[in-house]
């Protein structure tokens, strides 16, 4: 399976440039690097490959808006194509809101979970540590980072991977920074508890899911 591999700075800018807005659309997709004056948004605003002095095109049409909307969410929680598109077609079958069930599912994707906890500085760190056997869930080790945890479910550190430098530091950011209120950290035993399913505003995804619904409805 192909991962992307280029420059992720690249991904904030396409984003921000496509912004109807104007402000900068951060992805996060290398943790607090990002708030730093060297990321590539704050000293570039226009998109990969377009000329500063050039004109952009302004004209979006409705499909380019749910196609970006699309390629921000995925992008965002670092999902492949098919596999976003499998989340979308399992969030369609359950009865309700499908955009809001699409972000819950998305949400509760165990590397997400780690992120959330502040057992890593990306998800893209996240899923690199879940994938490298350091997690268990309910006492039992999981390294597949699409892995959906439900309420009730206590995602906690492996004891030998507690001695890690990478945990630790970890660790000590996790007891400074409070989690989303649908989880509870444990700075004591180094878990967190799934409390319930998150709602839509106790999810901070910058996107407007009704686009993403529409696409996927065309």
């Amino acid at each position: 399976m192909s991962r992307y591999i280029g420059s992720v700075c690249r991904l904030c800018r396409r984003e921000t440039a496509a912004s109807k807005t104007g402000e900068k659309m951060k992805l996060f997709l290398k943790g607090d690097r990002c708030l730093t004056k060297k990321c590539a948004v704050e000293r570039r605003g226009t998109a990969p490959g377009q000329k500063t002095s050039g004109k952009s095109r302004n004209k979006v049409s409705e499909f380019g808006r749910q196609l970006r909307e699309k390629q921000k969410m995925r992008r965002y929680y670092g999902v492949h194509e098919t596999q976003f598109e499998n989340y979308f077609r399992e969030a369609a079958r359950v009865p309700g809101q499908t955009g809001k069930t699409f972000l819950q599912l998305l949400e509760r994707r165990l590397d997400n979970v780690v992120y959330r906890l502040n057992l890593a500085n990306s998800r893209a760190q996240a899923r690199q540590l879940v994938t490298h056997r350091h997690f268990r869930v309910n006492g039992r080790l999981v390294n597949i980072p699409s892995y959906i945890v439900k309420p009730g479910d206590v995602v906690s550190v492996g004891e030998r991977s507690k001695k890690s430098l990478v945990f630790e530091a970890n660790a000590e950011v996790a007891r400074n920074r409070r989690p989303p209120d649908w989880l509870e950290w444990n700075d004591q035993d180094w878990s967190g508890k799934v409390l319930d399913i998150p709602a839509r505003e106790q999810i901070d995804t910058p996107v407007d899911e009704q686009l993403i619904v529409e696409f996927y409805s065309r």
